[in-house]
């Protein structure tokens, strides 16, 4: 019980810190789309996630994979075991962009093995192969939520979003895709492109460039991106996985991460930075002005200024990044209730 009180107040001690008490905030929906196991950011992401569940700012409606092929729904399902939020539901895609080249830890974790050669990690889906797709699992969600209520943080690549503009009415509602997202998203958050360097190709842009220019151009509600140039000024630290996760002998998250390079690194916050805008809000970031984002053939993101526009990205002073990669480093490794 002592143990329970101190976690408790530490909780609190951390909204306190940050200007707000989280009870008292608004409660924000979110649906995250990830390309799980092509970056360990991914999985501190999820991470972040579960902590904003249990600490009551967020509601995680779901996990939408952008990554085909076996590990990314695996490593999902078995981070939700561990972390206690099996309910969670899980959207996988099929026929998505081809990226098998680079490590995948999903794919490394969900085969690790104990000594009699039972899974190392337990599960909750009997079989990933038999989750819906994602973009189905979009209208069934997003039909049920009030209007102008539900946050999308996609940090992977566009190709799911496509796919829901695209889907027609159905059980679910009588709205298209583009209407259905008109009026039940409130803001789409991304974790792609780059607004330094006009010559730089993003990755979650390079893999599918005519899915991303559809987003960045013609989503139909607000659009806030997270570029790659503010994910490299904030790296989460090698000595954070050393030193902050004793409360398991072994966990996914940890396991992903040694998993993904050789030890120890830090690696960019790319994905986390996306989401801890779309809970927390712009407090710890300098907003670009209002505009719009065009992308090139190549994958290029060119903002322009303009003040119609509903376009913004946001940026960090070194100053900034130092609060962020402390504070994120405060809340991924959490112990959580299941495990208390």
């Amino acid at each position: 019980m002592f143990r329970k009180i101190l976690i408790a107040a530490a909780f609190a001690a951390m909204a306190l810190s940050c200007g707000y008490e989280s009870r008292n905030e608004e409660v924000v929906d979110v649906i995250l789309e990830t390309d799980m196991g092509n970056d360990i950011d991914d999985a501190l992401t999820l991470a972040l996630a579960y902590n904003y569940v249990e600490s009551g700012k967020m509601n995680l409606l779901a996990v939408c994979l952008n990554k085909d092929g076996y590990g990314p729904a695996e490593f999902v399902d078995i981070m939700n075991t561990f972390y206690g939020h099996p309910e969670v539901p899980i959207g996988i895609i099929r026929g998505g962009a081809e990226c098998d080249g680079a490590v995948n830890y999903a794919r490394i974790v969900s085969e690790m093995k104990t000594g009699d050669g039972t899974p190392l990690f337990s599960r909750t889906v009997p079989d990933c192969n038999e989750l819906p797709e994602a973009h189905n699992l979009y209208r069934r969600i997003l039909s049920s939520r009030p209007d102008n209520s539900v946050v999308i943080v996609s940090v992977g690549f566009s190709t799911n979003l496509i796919k829901l503009l695209e889907t027609r009415a159905d059980e679910y509602s009588d709205l298209n895709g583009r209407d259905l997202v008109a009026r039940k998203v409130r803001k789409l958050v991304v974790m792609a492109g780059n607004f330094e360097d006009p010559g730089f190709y993003e990755y979650n842009v390079k893999m599918d460039v005519p899915s991303a220019k559809i987003i960045f151009e013609t989503w139909p509600t607000p659009l806030v991106a997270s570029p790659f140039e503010l994910g490299i000024q904030t790296c989460y630290p090698a000595t954070s996985i050393a030193n902050d996760f004793l409360w398991s002998s072994q966990n996914p998250l940890v396991e992903a991460y040694k998993s993904y390079l050789q030890m120890p690194y830090d690696r960019p916050m790319w994905d986390p930075t996306a989401l801890l805008y779309a809970v927390e809000g712009e407090t710890w970031f300098t907003m670009s002005e209002s505009g719009k984002i065009r992308v090139t053939d190549e994958g290029a993101t060119i903002f322009m200024s303009d003040p119609q526009g509903n376009r913004r990205y946001m940026k960090v002073n070194p100053d900034q990044a130092g609060r962020i990669v402390g504070h994120v480093v405060g809340l991924i490794p959490f112990v959580p209730a299941s495990r208390q």
